[in-house]
């Protein structure tokens, strides 16, 4: 086999591994037209179709199969060499991959990732944001970031900046001519931007006072499953919206925003960054972790 043929055989693990051609380019930084022929050529060196291809869907012949079962702890020996071979690198280089929600990713690009590129330039930050948990490990991720409660428990995890919460805002003209809820079931006469959940479900908005929770099923002009736009529809007077604080922070301190149902929403857990443990891991992923580490102490966002 060609030194190509490295790639090859990643390209098909990476189609096994996530049923679609379109990700497993994704993943492995490809066009899909190079991955499909990757594959195609790898094929005909060894006379056996690895895949059922449909417009619909990709699976593995049985042929496919044998054969992932037999490479795949070989060519994870041979990542895994490769891994030795950088982790002896002096400086930081290469790719490090990152999945996050995308509230999440708005927290932390400016005190962590935008610094930590500033300090090693040849390091390339692929950062992918998505409402669901992934497995990172089998979706290609060296790191994830969710809140500390959510993180799987077989990961390595640290906490990222302080405790966070939610807040309800609206316009200050909006409340000129509408008044303020002072209790959540006060948000039933109010009109309210509805969010969308990544599974198309509507989001009930959150409480909890002394113990008890409450959540609020509310009605309004429009849905919206961004925060950014929904922060637009609130500044614009359509009503009330509910954000993480960090995305509203500099509108509520700039008095363009105002909190309302402040002992409503008692603080949350932290974010955190998590990844499995790695036997040589490389020298950008080395830096990462311990930029990542400072960051609670310097606390670099919120009010």
């Amino acid at each position: 086999m060609t030194r190509q043929g490295l790639v090859e055989l990643d390209a098909v693990l990476a189609i096994a591994r996530r049923s679609s051609f379109r990700a497993a380019a994704l993943d492995l930084e490809m066009s899909t037209t190079a991955l499909s022929n990757a594959v195609g050529k790898l094929e005909r060196q060894l006379g056996v179709r690895l895949f059922n291809r449909t417009t619909r869907s990709v699976s593995l012949t049985d042929a496919g199969r044998e054969f992932i079962g037999k490479i795949g702890p070989a060519l994870q020996d041979i990542h895994d060499a490769m891994d030795a071979a950088r982790s002896q690198q002096e400086f930081p280089t290469g790719t490090l991959r990152i999945n996050a929600f995308a509230t999440a990713a708005r927290e932390i690009l400016s005190p962590l990732i935008l610094r930590f590129l500033r300090l090693y330039p040849q390091v390339h930050i692929d950062l992918v944001t998505e409402g669901r948990l992934v497995d990172v490990v089998a979706d290609g991720f060296d790191f994830g970031i969710r809140t500390w409660d959510l993180v799987p428990s077989d990961m390595i995890a640290m906490p990222l900046g302080p405790a966070r919460r939610n807040v309800v805002v609206g316009s200050p003209a909006y409340f000129r001519t509408h008044g303020k809820p002072l209790v959540p079931p006060d948000l039933l006469h109010h009109a309210c931007l509805r969010i969308r959940l990544p599974n198309g479900a509507s989001y009930r908005w959150h409480f909890e006072k002394n113990g008890q929770p409450a959540q609020i099923a509310v009605t309004g002009p429009i849905t919206l499953d961004e925060a950014s736009l929904s922060r637009i529809a609130v500044l614009e007077g359509a009503g009330i919206g509910y954000f993480m604080e960090s995305d509203v922070c500099e509108d509520l301190d700039a008095g363009r925003l105002e909190m309302v149902l402040e002992d409503w929403t008692p603080p949350l857990a932290p974010l955190a960054l998590y990844y499995p443990g790695r036997r040589h891991p490389s020298a950008a992923f080395k830096a990462f972790v311990e930029l990542a580490r400072e960051l609670p102490k310097r606390a670099a966002w919120g009010r």
